[in-house]
């Protein structure tokens, strides 16, 4: 069995972000070595075999485990997870595995898997075409539009029939440089939504997020905050099957709960530290530092 004070493990994270930090430190307290690796300053020479950051040379860590893999979510990222898996192919472990991010960062096909395999949703509109995308904010009556790339519900936009759509859309579609609308009908959250995280495909717990005064969405940005709350096993089994379909490591599932029954959102591969910690009490990092450790010995 390896010794956990010879495990060099690094987290992909952002030198500013309190997650990373906390994963960091959770993995300094149990091997001695605790680094965060920002892939925007890695340097890969394929001739030499090496991924360096700075000092570091990532395909000499036993693990890698991704945190964040930028500041801003865009197609760079798809970029940066090509890296990565070259460093996996060097025999570095990688937590979660960087082919099973790749859905996950683009929300068409973080959407398409969950529909091809029948889970609820709402109704979900994707087109190119300007007049195609007021039709279908017409028909839902009430609509958001979400950016390809986006957490945490930045730059999503809310739409009525009563809009200027033709301005909104062409206004979102400068915002992100991206030519597809994707667009879901809005339904009724009842100011809650839920997030459903498992470890290692292991429950581990739900929180609410709930929507500030005022506020048409639940994040934390709109003034939102964490609660405690206890899904019904419907509920978590939703979530399960969702989680089941990406094979991550640490998996937030977000679930609302409407008049027609719980419906599925979306599912992150980042998310769920602030949440745990502020609505369970649950010290994400250490519970994830913890899996990791125990894997490598193993």
């Amino acid at each position: 069995m390896t010794d956990p004070s010879s495990l060099r493990i690094a987290v992909v994270g952002l030198e500013d972000g309190w997650s990373s930090h906390a994963l960091a430190d959770a993995f300094a307290e149990r091997t001695g070595f605790g680094r965060i690796v920002d892939l925007t300053q890695v340097v890969l020479d394929l001739s030499e075999g090496t991924a360096k950051a700075g000092d570091l040379d990532l395909c000499g860590l036993d693990a890698l485990v991704v945190k964040k893999i930028g500041a801003e979510y865009g197609p760079e990222m798809l970029d940066r997870l090509e890296l990565l898996q070259y460093v996996a192919s060097r025999g570095v472990r990688i937590f979660s595995p960087p082919e099973r991010i790749f859905a996950m960062v683009n929300r068409v096909s973080c959407t398409a898997a969950l529909a091809a395999a029948g889970l609820p949703m709402p109704p979900t509109v994707l087109t190119e075409d300007v007049d195609e995308a007021i039709a279908a904010v017409e028909r839902f009556g009430e609509a958001v539009l979400k950016p390809i790339y986006s957490t945490k519900a930045r730059g999503f936009r809310l739409l009525d029939r009563h809009s200027d759509l033709k301005a909104e859309l062409e206004a979102h579609r400068s915002a992100t440089g991206h030519p597809l609308f994707y667009l879901q009908r809005k339904i009724d959250l009842s100011g809650r939504d839920l997030g459903v995280v498992f470890l290692d495909g292991e429950y581990l717990g739900t929180y609410a997020r709930v929507a500030g005064e005022g506020a048409w969405d639940t994040t934390i940005h709109s003034g939102g905050r964490y609660e405690a709350f206890e899904p019904d096993a419907a509920v978590v089994g939703l979530a399960r099957r969702a989680m089941e379909l990406f094979g991550l490591t640490l998996c937030g599932v977000d679930v609302a709960l409407t008049p027609e029954g719980p419906m599925l959102f979306e599912v992150s591969a980042f998310g769920g530290f602030r949440g745990l910690r502020d609505g369970l009490g649950i010290d994400g990092a250490a519970r994830l530092a913890d899996h990791v450790v125990a894997t490598l010995r193993s």
